[in-house]
């Protein structure tokens, strides 16, 4: 627990003390912030009565009706017998500052999102969660209840023992999110909210989305029948891409809990929330552009370098205009350092590796768009070329391999076309394939035509990782191995001739 950090959390709501007096004359000590909804809600970590619990501090105008909704979300669970975590308190401040809800803390727990990242080289043992997740919300919906924000994060597993997700007992967090099932158009309700429940685990476990299906029709009672199985896998897919669009191709470009955003006349700047804008002024990039030392690319369209801003290390990448014809096409497109910015979040909430983004920033004259830079983490990492040319272990080769693989077929599913698959743009690290460079990246949807374009562009893509080493037969023979087991792993291959039309195959 950093208490400067918790500190200085808690100033950005005007709470000086982090001792809270209720109305009651009881105390709530906070210890920690888990989450910030800015201007609207903290959640904290904290004691009440001498034990350890959960409070949800809500501001503004809205407070007292965001705290009765979550209030009333809880009490539905209970009464429907779905357990959650118990209210200890229910009201005010003593200065009427502040609508608080105190919560029981559940001790051994953990949250799903963490217990299913943890389980990321065990499909057997995510199927097994999945299942156990999958049982919850039959449960919801036996009861005529929805999660309206079902996050893997809104459901806790409390273990006897370390590592034991199997024998777990799940608890229902956020009761804001809990709402009666409308009698009118349920079914389709329930359908769309299970399978909101199957966009949030990995693209490469969707094969068992009819095994998961069958499961949660067998709690309900229900028939399942196999074209009941195709619609809810394809509504899962329908999710999966609103959610990562919305999320990326919007949420990051206003101030949320993950990036604040600072706009004005001259410029647009968006950061990640740890960081400040003030951090990223323009001058500051342009200047570490100038070290010669630190630059990777000083081309007329683009100039890349490494420096340390904010106490980090960083990739710096400056998108030039190289002439007045130039900078008046670009005026009014999207700029390439924001499509990194949108594309870098797409692909984190999709669970593939890049490295961190950090700070976006346009100068822009009122609508109109000039230079823009793109700030990301460093990563200290060889690219795909160096790691297979340096390594010795034909073990560890195959294993990379797979990993590449792994990476290119879950695009595949993902309907994402990365458009520049040089081996420098992939760095490896710890095994794991990293993306680099994406603003040539795009993000394709499930109509016939989108996607029959998407793969042309994902065979187009296979070819250029392959054309890497071209002249490496043993690479060459490792690859392919690893592309025609992963993607002929489910019927792929001859379905859609994905690997035979790429010449992988």
């Amino acid at each position: 627990m950093n208490t400067t950090a918790t500190a200085l959390k808690l100033k950005q709501f005007g709470i000086n003390n982090p001792s809270i007096t209720l109305a009651d004359g009881a105390v709530l000590e906070i210890l920690d912030v888990v989450r910030i909804v800015p201007a609207k809600r903290l959640v904290c970590q904290g004691l009440w009565c001498g034990q350890l619990v959960y409070a949800k501090l809500f501001f503004g105008q809205g407070a007292a009706k965001y705290l009765a909704r979550d209030k009333q979300g809880i009490e539905l669970l209970l009464y429907a017998d779905i357990a959650t975590p118990p209210i200890l308190f229910a009201g005010l401040s003593s200065d009427s500052q502040q609508h608080v809800l105190i919560l029981q803390a559940i001790t051994s727990a953990k949250n799903a999102e963490v217990c299913w990242n943890e389980l990321a080289l065990d499909a057997s043992a995510r199927i097994q969660l999945a299942k156990k997740l999958v049982l919850e919300v039959a449960a919801h919906h036996h009861a005529g209840l929805i999660q309206t924000d079902l996050y893997l994060k809104n459901f806790l597993l409390q273990t006897a023992e370390p590592a034991d997700e199997q024998n777990a007992k799940i608890f229902t967090l956020d009761g804001d999110g809990i709402r009666r099932l409308p009698r009118l158009f349920a079914s389709g309700k329930q359908k769309h909210n299970l399978a909101t429940l199957f966009s949030k685990m990995d693209a490469l476990d969707d094969h068992s989305i009819p095994e998961l299906y069958r499961l949660y029709c067998e709690r309900l009672g229900k028939h399942s029948s196999p074209r009941d199985e195709v619609e809810i896998w394809q509504l899962t897919q329908q999710v999966r891409r609103q959610v990562a669009s919305g999320y990326a191709d919007k949420k990051v470009f206003r101030t949320c809990t993950d990036v604040k955003v600072v706009k004005s006349f001259r410029s647009f700047i968006a950061v990640a929330s740890a960081f400040n804008a003030e951090d990223f002024a323009v001058p500051a990039l342009d200047s570490a552009l100038l070290d010669q030392n630190a630059n990777f690319k000083n081309g007329n369209t683009c100039t890349v370098a490494k420096a340390k801003l904010a106490r980090a290390d960083v990739v710096i990448k400056r998108y030039n205009i190289k002439n007045f014809w130039h900078g008046l096409s670009r005026a009014l497109r999207t700029t390439r350092a924001a499509k990194s910015w949108a594309n870098a979040y797409r692909l984190m909430i999709s669970g593939i590796l890049t490295p961190e983004p950090i700070a976006l920033i346009e100068e822009r004259w009122g609508c109109f768009r000039r230079r823009a830079y793109f700030v990301s983490a460093y990563v200290e990492a060889p690219d795909a070329l160096q790691y297979f040319s340096q390594t010795e272990r034909l073990h560890d080769k195959k294993a990379v391999a797979q990993n590449l693989a792994a990476l290119f077929y879950k695009m595949y599913l993902l309907k994402i076309a990365h458009g520049d698959c040089k081996a420098t743009n992939i760095k490896i690290v710890d095994g794991a394939p990293m993306l680099i460079d994406l603003d040539s990246m795009q993000a394709y949807s499930m109509h016939r035509l989108a996607a029959s374009w998407f793969k042309l562009q994902h065979i187009k893509d296979l070819k250029r990782l392959m054309k890497n080493w071209a002249d490496d037969a043993e690479m060459q023979a490792l690859l392919k191995e690893a592309f025609v087991q992963k993607y002929g792993a489910h019927g792929l291959s001859e379905q859609d001739n994905i690997l035979i039309r790429a010449k992988i195959a």
